[in-house]
């Protein structure tokens, strides 16, 4: 039996982040038309207590790296730094990290449905799963939450995007419906 783990992760991580780097296309247009300072998107939050645009993408980006490295059974990558907060330097992380995750092979991640992945919490807790559930659960949540939270704060702002944009990466996939 194929192991459908290649697809779950690494190829839904690569296409979501290539649908987050055309929403930052989006934002960066949206404040050039507009004549707006781009930090003004770029370090708007939903809420006071909630990480800002650029965290959000930072943050997605780290959670792929994450998923990943942990169900090939390696170490966690470092959280990401206060780095480049900009368009041009978002756009380079995400397209980095979406590189790097496609070059994972496929059969890399064989078996990796049952690798035990165990990963410390805020103290007293720690997670405890085997890779099929840590990239349900765990991984691919937190991830799709930064993505949507990104987009949600652009909505919130007033870029003309809609479910079509934040959905592109289903494109590969849309046919003309066949007649019955």
């Amino acid at each position: 039996m194929t192991s459908l783990m290649p697809v779950v992760s690494r190829e839904t991580f690569v296409a979501v982040l290539t649908t987050l780097s055309e929403l930052l296309d989006k934002a960066e247009k949206h404040c050039q038309d507009r004549r707006m300072d781009p930090s003004e998107l770029l370090t708007a939050r939903l809420a006071p207590d909630m990480y800002p645009f650029h965290v959000q993408v930072r943050l997605a980006c780290y959670q792929a790296r994450d998923g990943m490295a942990r169900l090939l059974g390696q170490q966690s990558p470092p959280r990401p730094g206060a780095d480049d907060a900009t368009f041009a330097g978002l756009k380079t992380l995400i397209r980095e990290t979406a590189e790097s995750v496609a070059a994972i092979e496929p059969q890399a991640l064989v078996g990796a449905e049952n690798r035990r992945v165990e990963m410390p919490l805020e103290r007293p807790l720690a997670l405890e799963a085997d890779g099929l559930h840590f990239l349900c659960r765990w991984s691919l949540p937190n991830f799709y939450f930064h993505v949507v939270t990104a987009y949600d704060i652009l909505r919130h702002k007033g870029l003309a995007i809609g479910k079509r944009d934040y959905m592109s990466h289903i494109g590969p996939f849309l046919r003309p419906h066949k007649a019955a």
